[in-house]
């Protein structure tokens, strides 16, 4: 584990424990975040599946989907703070942050389609 993965591991690990103290701009922060790491990771798996590694681009994907699963985590944990009755302001940071969450997801979900017909047609 490198030091920026640590790091954020830290400062999510932080954030939990104080959810209703914080603000929803470092929400947005965190979900820009782990969805950006995400989607680095997914497009490593394709560049490494394209050169036929694809036992890398799977282990790639895989840290893809914890970093993404943590970047939907705090998505969900607003979501449930407003099911409760809590106000959360809208902002522009926060949007951004909901639209790399689905872009991400959108990528990552066609990079597996492109691992598997690297695999089938070959390189």
């Amino acid at each position: 584990m490198n030091f920026l993965q640590v790091t954020k591991r830290y400062y999510l690990k932080e954030w939990r424990k104080n959810l209703s103290e914080e603000s929803l701009e470092m929400i947005g922060f965190q979900m820009i975040s782990n969805t950006g790491t995400a989607r680095s990771l997914a497009m490593e798996a394709l560049f490494a599946a394209k050169e036929g590694d694809f036992a890398l681009a799977e282990a790639k994907l895989k840290e893809a989907n914890t970093y993404f699963v943590e970047g939907h985590k705090v998505h969900a944990s607003l979501i449930q703070k407003e099911a409760a009755g809590d106000k959360v302001e809208f902002s522009l940071l926060f949007m951004h942050a909901e639209d790399q969450l689905m872009s991400t997801e959108t990528i990552t979900l066609l990079v597996k389609e492109m691992i598997e017909m690297y695999k089938r047609f070959g390189k």
